[in-house]
């Protein structure tokens, strides 16, 4: 029998070093014992192993990345590798011996260090019995039914289960006045989450420091790094501090009796946690009082049932637009106040092109670069349109390209803004100045790009992949092509996807150029 004795807890580096020893040295699992420091030994010890991590150390073999290779005065790690090409098991130390190799998938590496966290005493067993079995059934991974791998699936979730409630119910107490205050919490986790938890705190928290005391280990945040301390007894932690009647105050206020689902809240925040948290007294009257409430209502007569509302309209021309030029019209649009989006954005985006081109170019709404410099299609996404109509054989300064919305519809997020997708009201309001080049311009084809675009110009929502690649017939004449945006090629993550997508867009360019070739032959 051979024991092996691990520095701590979460000391997933002993138990790899000790486990890929064992596994080379063809050591059945059902001959280990694993233990920690500080628990009672085994009476009998294994034969030629110290305790610790270190115990097969002489086994010269380690988990390495199998792309890389390390030097043989290089202590190696079990480290993560690429899904597609496996850590690997090798001696990189020179010997008598024969080197011995074996490989394990990088989703068992990040399985091993999540489930090591959990306090399951036989965690270290489970964890090397599935290693064991991986040595001679690679793709056992990929089997969610197999015993082994589902035991250490259901142990890992409840390791990020765990990290949540840590996230979410941690509240800290001040200690001290400022500028010297500092803020305690106390918590018990179920497993060993504390160190995986602490970077959440230090990146949410940055701008106070802190200390997290649990039974096990303590976190601690000067406003530099994380340190951390032995585990203390809940007795150290602080009651209550001057801001817990305005935090019960405010949590009394948001608490919303018709949503409440007391099963649901429960289960989301069982009542172990309870105790830690200030609004925990409020909790129980709070739901009495709701429930009190909702029998009032349901006990009250009830009320006559609205009336249906009528289904929305598509969107129609309502005016009747003369003879206008471009000029006019955009100075016109300078002032626009149909919907609020002119409140936040820089300034009203309007089309620009020849006043009596063939083809017409709708897109979405200006971009953040397009609302600086007042014209449409000049950032990122008209880099991409202006190359995809090189492509297709297109010469954009021959048509017209504008926006179905013309203001930037955005939210701020620090120095950045985010673009937001107009909705129908917005678009509607919008739609007056569409109709207005549409009748000034009199093309001879329209490109919806973006679903936006199609809204506006077809007066309906209008799914793209099943219109896109083919012209569609209105009713005054004018034919309308439907594509992407060209903002959604960029947004691919996927690089094969990008192209395809990409080449897609061309082909239903080149239907415009080949109608502009067939206006011009005619």
């Amino acid at each position: 029998m051979h024991h092996i004795r691990l520095d701590s807890d979460t000391d997933f580096d002993g138990w790899r070093k000790a486990a890929r020893g064992l596994v080379l040295a063809d050591v059945v699992p059902a001959d280990v014992t694993w233990t920690v420091a500080g628990d009672e030994p085994e009476l009998f010890d294994g034969p030629g192993l110290a305790p610790g991590a270190g115990a097969f150390a002489e086994a010269q073999a380690s988990f390495t990345d199998s792309a890389s290779t390390q030097s043989a005065s290089t202590q190696s790690t079990f480290s993560h590798s690429p899904s597609s090409q496996p850590a690997s098991l090798s001696d990189d130390t020179p010997s008598p011996s024969p080197t011995q190799t074996f490989n394990v998938p990088a989703r068992f590496v990040e399985l091993a260090k999540t489930a090591i966290l959990h306090r399951d005493p036989q965690r270290f067993a489970y964890l090397y019995q599935l290693l064991w079995r991986l040595r001679t059934n690679p793709e056992l991974m990929q089997v969610a039914t197999d015993p082994d791998v589902a035991r250490l699936q259901a142990m890992a979730k409840a390791i990020r289960r765990d990290e949540h409630k840590m996230h979410a119910f941690v509240r800290f107490r001040e200690i001290g006045r400022e500028p010297k205050s500092r803020y305690v919490a106390w918590f018990e986790p179920e497993h060993h989450i504390v160190e995986l938890a602490a970077p959440f705190f230090a990146r949410r928290f940055a701008d106070m420091e802190w200390s997290i005391l649990t039974p096990d280990i303590c976190a601690h945040w000067d406003g530099h790094a994380v340190a951390f301390t032995p585990g203390v007894a809940k007795s150290m932690a602080p009651s209550d501090d001057r801001l817990e009647e305005t935090w019960r105050t405010y949590y009394a206020s948001i608490f919303n009796p018709a949503r409440l689902k007391t099963k649901a809240m429960q289960a989301e925040m069982p009542k172990k946690y309870w105790r830690n948290l200030p609004e925990a007294a409020l909790i129980k009257p709070l739901i009495e009082e709701a429930e009190r409430k909702t029998s009032a209502m349901v006990a009250a007569e009830a009320t006559a049932p609205k009336k249906p509302q009528r289904q929305e309209q598509p969107m129609t021309k309502t005016t009747k637009h003369g003879a206008e030029t471009l000029a006019h019209l955009r100075e016109e649009a300078k002032d626009c106040r149909a919907c609020d989006l002119w409140k936040p954005a820089t300034q009203t985006v309007f089309g620009e092109g020849p006043q009596h081109a063939t083809v017409m170019l709708v897109g979405e709404q200006p971009g953040d670069k397009e609302d600086l410099a007042g014209k449409p299609f000049v950032g990122p996404a008209g880099q991409m349109l202006d190359r995809a109509l090189a492509e297709a054989g297109i010469d954009r300064a021959k048509t017209y390209v504008t926006n179905a919305v013309k203001h930037f519809k955005f939210v701020p997020r620090g120095k950045i803004r985010l673009h937001q997708k107009p909705n129908t009201p917005e678009i509607k309001a919008c739609r007056q100045w569409y109709e207005r080049e549409l009748a000034t311009i009199k093309p001879q084809l329209v490109v919806a790009m973006g679903a936006t675009a199609a809204q506006s110009v077809l007066g309906k929502i209008t799914p793209i992949n099943k219109n896109r690649g083919h012209l569609l017939n209105q009713a005054d004449g004018t034919q309308v092509l439907v594509t992407v945006h060209p903002s959604y090629l960029l947004r691919l993550p996927d690089e094969d996807a990008k192209a395809l997508e990409y080449k897609r867009f061309v082909d239903d360019l080149k239907i415009v150029a080949a109608h502009l070739n067939k206006a011009h032959a005619a």
